[in-house]
């Protein structure tokens, strides 16, 4: 299954007889001809199992091979790509290969290097490393084909899908063939493997799957043999791992006593951008002289492609160890505006309270801050300006939250001085256009201003990354402060931070008023009934949006296919919001080029000074 630069592959541990060929490419013939995968890989020696010993200088076990193989070529329906492992004689010599497979043609047959031979290992004893040979053979007839042999990248025309080979212990090594074969075009590493376990292995085996996809940028398939290995001396437990760009999709290790296949599926497109990205990736790339040959092949498209996992539709929030990642979260931020309180001998701070979702979260970091200087929290100055279209649920929710954490209160109502200010410009104080809407946000802002040179102090800034995004802020308004402590947090993530406020920080009434402010819809109540998402749309979906193209550098067809998958949206519906954000995205940059100094969170961030370098005037339209 290949569409839209995603491919489904498949990592398989079948159930095998030691010394038996021709079961075992049975066995792995009716695996394939029920797996969805466009790549499946099965173990190091599957064709004959791993611990047939001496047994491989026997001329029956090398020519029982050679015919499963040829039944293999011969019965194969699999339309994909498929790896298996087989011993291979080359002038009367053994090397542990990789055959790589399309329907009844070997497009390639690539050696083992590095053969372990300590402990429980003895591979030397019976084949030779790939090293030498590679430099004197680079085709071998077999089966009636001319076969490409050696360094092999093998590629499709277009070049979307690259992959090498690598065989068990060649991970292992210092500097890896697939870390070669990457820095010449293999987007993506398969692993035929016989890994055996012992206690703690599975941890090392993981950490070192998931480090070399991290290395390479790319997507690394790892297939080990199971427990019908022999165990005159040790036990292999199936332990298939497989990982991209860093992190873990999909292991297994469930000592299966029948076959086993795992799938995951590899985003080509957040290769292709990591690798574009990656500053390191491209210094590296043609400083070792390396002799490799190119194989070609085609994949073919399929129609849809059916994900084995639901899309997280909130990537920016954790899902795992949630109170560790909360703790993590809250010591960036807070430890963020301690340096800066501490370089800038600030004496309080100024803080616009709304009773909404991001000046509470900026609050709360103030309060952390200041209790960890052992500074008075009176010091905080918690201005709330409720306006023309102020509810009396956000005012109360912000005049109880600062009571109960002991901050110093101030209430300005800037009804008059904003209809003071329509006076002044000759606006009629009625139409709710944009000047109606932004008069009242640059209000507020220059008031928290004056009352920072006031009481020496500097204006908290309270937006967060989605609204930087979308340029859901006013020019020189609530887009202005002296430090933001929110703009490296997208809202669903601000959202995350003050639930786990509210359960695992406070309690009673400050845990009663985070919860109340959590459930209340996002509005900058600068207009008659107005709520955000009613405007620019929902923001798990605008969060998604910000994920798949500052993280996966996706297009927009290619977003326009997620989102439908997703969030379950019809065609017109994902067009909807693709083009909303998107012209928001460009056309706001102007804003974020002026934004103050805050700290990074994630692993983007929209700050023009550090991830982000966009002009002003871009047009994409």
């Amino acid at each position: 299954m290949f569409y839209n630069d995603f491919l489904k592959v498949a990592s398989i541990t079948p159930k095998l007889k030691v010394g038996n060929p021709m079961y075992n490419v049975k066995e792995m013939l009716k695996l394939l001809k029920d797996t969805k995968s466009s790549v499946a890989v099965f173990p190091e020696l599957s064709v004959t199992a791993y611990t047939c010993n001496d047994l491989f200088f026997h001329d029956d076990l090398l020519k029982d091979t050679d015919k499963a193989i040829a039944y293999f070529l011969k019965e194969n329906t699999y339309e994909g790509i498929v790896t298996i492992g087989a011993p291979f004689s080359i002038e009367g010599i053994l090397y542990n290969v990789a055959f790589v497979i399309q329907k009844d043609t070997i497009l390639g047959i690539v050696p083992k290097f590095y053969l372990p031979n300590t402990n429980e290992y003895y591979e030397k004893r019976w084949f030779q490393s790939g090293f030498e040979v590679v430099e004197e053979v680079t085709e071998v007839m077999y089966l009636d084909q001319n076969i490409p042999f050696g360094h092999l990248v093998f590629k499709t025309p277009d070049e979307k899908v690259t992959f090498g080979i690598e065989i068990c212990e060649d991970m292992w090594a210092p500097i890896s063939p697939g870390n070669i074969l990457a820095l010449n075009g293999a987007k993506m590493i398969l692993n035929l493997s016989a890994s055996n376990d012992v206690l703690n292995k599975r941890a090392v085996r993981k950490r070192t799957i998931i480090e070399h996809s991290r290395r390479n940028s790319g997507a690394y398939v790892y297939s080990s043999a199971g427990v019908n290995e022999s165990t005159s001396e040790t036990v292999f437990s199936g332990h298939n791992v497989i990982g991209q760009n860093g992190e873990l999709i999909i292991e297994t290790e469930h000592f299966n006593q029948e076959s086993e296949i795992i799938y995951a599926d590899i985003d080509f497109g957040k290769i292709r951008f990591s690798r574009l990205k990656s500053s390191s990736y491209r210094d590296i790339l043609h400083r070792y002289k390396f002799d490799y040959q190119t194989v070609m092949f085609k994949l073919q498209e399929t129609r849809e492609f059916d994900f084995e996992k639901k899309f997280d539709q909130t990537p920016f929030v954790p899902k795992q160890e949630c109170l560790r990642q909360f703790e993590k979260v809250a010591a960036l931020q807070e430890n963020a505006l301690i340096k800066r309180l501490k370089h800038i001998g600030s004496q309080s701070i100024i803080i616009g309270v709304s009773g909404g979702l991001d000046s509470t979260l900026a609050l709360l970091i103030a309060v952390r801050a200041f209790d960890n200087l052992n500074k008075k929290r009176t010091s905080i100055i918690a201005v709330t300006m409720p306006g023309l279209h102020t509810s009396d649920h956000t005012l109360n929710n912000a005049l109880n939250l600062m009571e109960a954490l002991g901050v110093t209160i101030k209430n300005i109502d800037i009804n008059d001085h904003v209809k003071d200010h329509f006076e002044l410009i000759g606006h009629d104080g009625k139409t709710e256009d944009i000047t109606y809407e932004n008069t009242q946000a640059r209000a507020r802002t220059m008031i928290l201003m004056n009352l920072a040179n006031k009481h020496k102090g500097i204006v908290l800034g309270t937006g967060d990354l989605s609204e930087l995004a979308l340029g859901w802020c006013t020019y020189n308004g609530d887009q202005m402060s002296m430090y933001n402590v929110n703009m490296g947090i997208p809202k669903t993530l601000v959202r995350f931070m003050i639930e786990n406020y509210a359960k695992h920080t406070f309690k009673g009434d400050v845990t009663k008023t985070l919860l109340s402010i959590v459930d209340t819809p996002i509005t900058p109540e600068l207009k008659s009934d107005q709520k955000t998402e009613d405007n620019i749309g929902k923001y798990e979906i605008n969060d998604f949006l910000i994920h798949r193209l500052l993280r996966m550098g996706d297009s927009k067809e290619r977003i326009n296919f997620l989102l439908k998958k997703a969030f379950d949206l019809s065609d017109k519906e994902a067009k909807t919001y693709i083009t909303n954000f998107f012209n928001r995205f460009y056309s706001q940059q102007f804003k974020r080029q002026a934004s103050p100094d805050g700290p990074k969170i994630l692993d983007i961030s929209l700050s023009p000074r550090g991830d982000l370098r966009l002009p002003s005037d871009i047009d994409r339209n």
